[in-house]
């Protein structure tokens, strides 16, 4: 339970960080909350040969809203931050909701936004939520700074769009339609355990209460994110109702095919995420009829 040696930096400026990241190269590993890497040391999953601690760059953290009505969050904010402002409830219901379910208060209070998506887990709630809002991510290093829309970022498992050199440095959530909706289910085996499996999902209804936009994200039965367009087809264009949305649950079973393990076979992990995907949207479709009168 000790990691390897390793060379410890604590940079007190971005610009130093670029310069350890480029000096040291595939060696290094950034340091955010550390409620993954560090464990991953321990077990010596992981042993970089280079640490960079990122805790002093006051500049990578804070939420601020946007001239658009959205909010900008630095990579290094506390997901706890996030759970406790109610500029985040009320810009983006769907990430104040998956909150509470991403492990226990004590991880929350460590825990940063950037550092869990660029960990890109795929049973993490917080990559879903994203793709889910429609967010967008901007990636800097010494040679300059770039944004990603959030289903360019992840790419499979555990594995982003970062370069080497790179540093995820911001997210930006952009502010919900009128009328829209949003709800979040996952289940595990206990609160707290990685999610067997989960949904983010949105809905957004015309003046006529039709169906105008739907989105549905799955985690933790693929290689990460799992949108499902096939789901939002269903319900194109058509009044909500139990059946519809039955509908549309049942695309996302067979559309999937998750991976199996000693929690639950592909089988069970198809029909829960069918389960939720029913109850996400019927929460939705209700939250967006309440924001549409």
């Amino acid at each position: 339970m000790k990691p390897a040696p390793f060379t410890y930096h604590a940079p007190a400026s971005l610009e130093r960080a670029f310069a350890l990241l480029d000096e040291h190269g595939y060696d290094a590993k950034p340091l955010a909350g550390g409620q993954s890497l560090v464990p991953a040391m321990n077990f010596r999953l992981a042993q970089p040969a280079v640490l960079i601690d990122l805790n002093r760059l006051d500049r990578l953290a804070g939420i601020e809203p946007t001239d658009a009505g959205g909010l900008r969050i630095g990579a290094m904010t506390r997901q706890r931050a996030l759970e406790r402002d109610p500029r985040v409830a009320r810009v983006a219901p769907l990430l104040a909701q998956a909150l509470p379910h991403i492990a226990h208060p004590q991880i929350r209070n460590r825990g940063t936004l950037g550092g869990s998506l660029a960990h890109a887990d795929p049973a993490s709630e917080l990559p879903a939520v994203m793709l889910g809002l429609g967010a967008r991510l901007r990636l800097g290093g010494s040679r300059g700074e770039r944004w990603l829309p959030a289903q360019e970022f992840f790419l499979g498992l555990f594995s982003t769009a970062l370069e080497p050199g790179e540093l995820l440095l911001e997210i930006e959530i952009p502010a919900a339609a009128p009328g829209s909706g949003w709800a979040f289910e996952e289940a595990a085996r206990r609160h707290g355990d990685f999610a067997l499996a989960g949904v983010a999902a949105g809905a957004r209804l015309d003046a006529d209460g039709r169906c105008r936009e739907t989105t549905v994200v799955l985690f933790g039965v693929g290689e990460g994110p799992v949108p499902v367009p096939g789901a939002a087809a269903a319900l194109a264009g058509r009044r909500p109702s139990a059946q519809r949305i039955a509908e549309a649950a049942e695309v996302v079973r067979s559309s999937l095919d998750p991976p199996g393990d000693i929690h639950a076979s592909p089988a069970y992990r198809r029909r829960l995420a069918a389960v939720l995907t029913r109850r996400a949207l019927t929460r939705a479709f209700d939250a967006a009829g309440k924001a549409s009168a």
